[in-house]
């Protein structure tokens, strides 16, 4: 679990619940018509702006955010040199029952297809297109928070001017000002919330997530090559060690 994430959420909520606490409460601030406008417009806004597909996974790609799928730099880096070092003494076939149990499929992949005696042109094409369509594809799904934080600001001003519209026309009534400033207001304000919270945090993160797997890909396309052309244990490592920042990188040989 990413605790920057999750705790970095909670804060928010804890100080703005207790700013509002400390002040005139939370009651006030919590306003049916408001919320109807800005949750549930701009929820089907983006129904419209995205396949329902995409939609569905909604709640899954938030998740992601929170608890991301973590890959362990330098045990993958230990792994493809065992790898490399095995397929040098034994040949590239002495890998494939290592290959039949590994859990991460694009590694697994590639290095079937090296196994099978696919030509590195072929393989580094067919990793790079899933890579590309992969990233594609996160990029799309980080887009539908981007895009909630924006159609959310959208709808909190149409509130705000459907609250004013009602506080004009009800002048000569002093009872019915206040509950249309009231949605005037807090519309804007649950806008605010949702893009500056959780919408436009949550699309930047994932992107993060998203370079950060593609980093990986990277690391494990350049292992498989170089088992597959041989390369010593040591070079492959140093290759791989360049992906790390400085301060990451430690070598098995030393």
């Amino acid at each position: 679990m990413d605790l920057g994430t999750v705790i970095g959420i909670v804060l928010i909520m804890a100080l703005l619940l207790g700013a509002m606490a400390m002040g005139v409460g939370i009651g006030p601030y919590v306003d049916i018509p408001s919320v109807l406008i800005v949750i549930g417009g701009s929820i089907g806004a983006l129904m419209i702006s995205f396949k329902p597909s995409q939609m569905k996974s909604f709640v899954k790609i938030f998740m992601i955010a929170i608890k991301p799928p973590q890959e362990d730099k330098i045990e993958l880096i230990k792994k493809l040199v065992q790898f490399s070092t095995k397929a040098r003494k034994d040949g590239i076939l002495a890998l494939e029952s290592e290959v039949n149990d590994e859990q991460n499929a694009f590694l697994k992949k590639g290095l079937s297809m090296a196994i099978d005696g696919n030509e590195p042109d072929n393989i580094r094409e067919l990793l790079e297109i899933e890579m590309e369509q992969t990233s594609t594809r996160h990029k799309m799904n980080g887009s539908i928070f981007s895009q909630w934080a924006g159609l959310a600001g959208a709808m909190g001003m149409v509130g705000t001017l459907i609250g004013l519209v009602a506080m004009l026309l009800n002048m000569a009534d002093p009872s019915a000002i206040g509950p249309s400033m009231a949605v005037a207001l807090l519309t804007t304000m649950y806008g605010a919330i949702i893009g500056n919270v959780v919408g436009n945090p949550i699309a930047n993160i994932l992107g993060i997530r998203n370079d950060e797997e593609s980093l990986v890909k990277e690391m494990i396309l350049t292992g498989i090559m170089s088992i597959q052309s041989g390369d010593a244990p040591r070079a492959l490592e140093a290759k791989l060690l360049s992906y790390l920042a400085p301060n990451e990188r430690v070598s098995q040989f030393n």
